[in-house]
């Protein structure tokens, strides 16, 4: 064996050996991760929240279960120093005995789409996938776009190609049968999307639908980030609950997180008194970027530290801290559409998150975050240094006493107590 082969070969050993350990080191810290809980218990104090404010909360919490609007739900407001408000009521389902805890499981709905974003982003960080990449290179179907008129139905080529951010910024054209559902082509979709099938084959037909104007104009809520997921699969060469596994889950130890959820564990699932919600249970087709996750409030506490840390969590960083800023850019410019912004002329969007000002002063500073359909809400502020979730299940109904919407404003007026 001449000198320079036997060198190579111990510079090959040598690199598995590496590659190796470092495999190891990461399994050991992701395993550390999971096996110890992300729920630290600190004094509310140091979130300047007294315990006579916590039952003041907490008393307008229980009177939504007594009233029979909700079965139970819990608050948490946490820091990367511990979580300072613990606080649920209820039950998990109407006639259980089973109290809400931080191992209930919800259907987080659309609290899927920030995973989703950042999953994204990871992407982009790593080459496979840039924001101003047009999708039609992912999903052929949208290579012909068409808008559609909303007032004639009549249709012409659009200008643009939607692109990878259009999809983040719900600028795209793309809406949502459910918050469009009198217009043509919310009926179209309510026709051509129903059925289980796969997010590419989804993507696909939504691809060959109008949109419902110029990407880039506009915002509108809708079908953006499920077409997205189809996107990361094609672009990581993986289906999206192993991308997400793998890129968010894992390193976090959000073992409970997933499209659906082991019969064994159905005895720990949230059930609404008011709606129907899907049985999540049992495996689908559709593993929707915009709404298919199920959670824990102590799986999403590791995600919510996370983003309040820049993208690290527990030593595991899972984005870059440039890239979350970039993320918490508001996309809503003086040339785009707010006429279905949920929010109208507050706030804004970045991409993947809602932007919403936490003073008077509309560019003054601003928390990040999103709510599901099913009635949970995670919201991040890094200004005071806070993050909050609160989980319920309820959908349509009377509407409640205390929602998602109350619990993010008694929260911050007890802080500025």
């Amino acid at each position: 064996m001449t000198t320079t082969n036997f060198l190579k070969i111990v510079s090959i050993l040598s690199l598995s050996l590496l590659l190796s350990c470092t495999a190891t080191n990461d399994q050991s810290t992701s395993s550390e991760a999971s096996n110890l809980s992300s729920i630290n218990r600190i004094h509310s104090t140091n979130f300047g929240i007294d315990q006579t404010e916590i039952d003041a909360i907490k008393m307008q919490m229980q009177a939504a279960i007594d009233g029979g609007f909700l079965p139970g739900a819990l608050l948490l407001v946490g820091n990367s120093e511990g979580v300072g408000v613990l606080e649920s009521v209820g039950y998990r389902a109407e006639g259980t005995q089973d109290p809400v805890n931080k191992d209930t499981i919800f259907r987080i709905y659309s609290m899927t789409k920030p995973v989703v974003s950042v999953a994204a982003m990871t992407l982009v960080e790593d080459g496979l996938l840039a924001l101003n990449d047009p999708i039609e290179d992912y999903i052929p179907a949208f290579a012909d776009l068409q808008v559609i008129d909303s007032d004639t139905g009549q249709r012409r080529a659009a200008m643009n190609s939607i692109t990878v951010a259009d999809l983040l910024s719900h600028e795209s054209g793309l809406i949502q049968y459910i918050f469009s559902p009198d217009s043509e082509l919310g009926q179209l979709y309510n026709s051509e999307l129903s059925g289980d099938m796969l997010a590419q084959e989804f993507a696909s037909r939504i691809g060959a639908l109008p949109v419902y104007f110029e990407p880039g104009t506009a915002w509108h809520y809708g079908h953006s980030t499920d077409v997205l997921g189809a996107v990361l699969e094609v672009a990581a060469g993986q289906t999206l609950d192993v991308l997400l596994a793998e890129r968010i889950f894992s390193p976090l130890g959000m073992e409970e997180t997933s499209f659906w959820v082991p019969k064994s564990k159905a005895n720990r699932i949230a059930e609404p008194i008011h709606g129907d919600m899907t049985d999540n249970t049992i495996p689908r087709r559709m593993l929707s970027g915009g709404g298919g996750l199920n959670s824990t409030t102590e799986d999403y506490v590791r995600f919510a530290e996370m983003l309040l840390n820049g993208g690290v969590y527990r030593g595991e960083r899972i984005i870059a801290e440039a890239t979350l800023d970039t993320m918490l850019e508001k996309k809503i410019g003086d040339d785009v559409s707010r006429e279905y912004f949920f929010y109208g002329e507050t706030g804004d969007w970045g991409l993947g998150f809602h932007l919403q000002p936490t003073t008077d002063d509309p560019d003054g500073p601003h928390n990040f975050g999103w709510r599901g359909i099913g009635g949970t809400i995670f919201v991040v502020d890094r200004e005071n240094d806070f993050y909050m979730i609160y989980m319920e299940q309820k959908r349509g109904g009377p509407r409640s006493p205390f929602n998602n919407n109350v619990a993010q404003r008694v929260v911050y007026e007890a802080m500025q107590d």
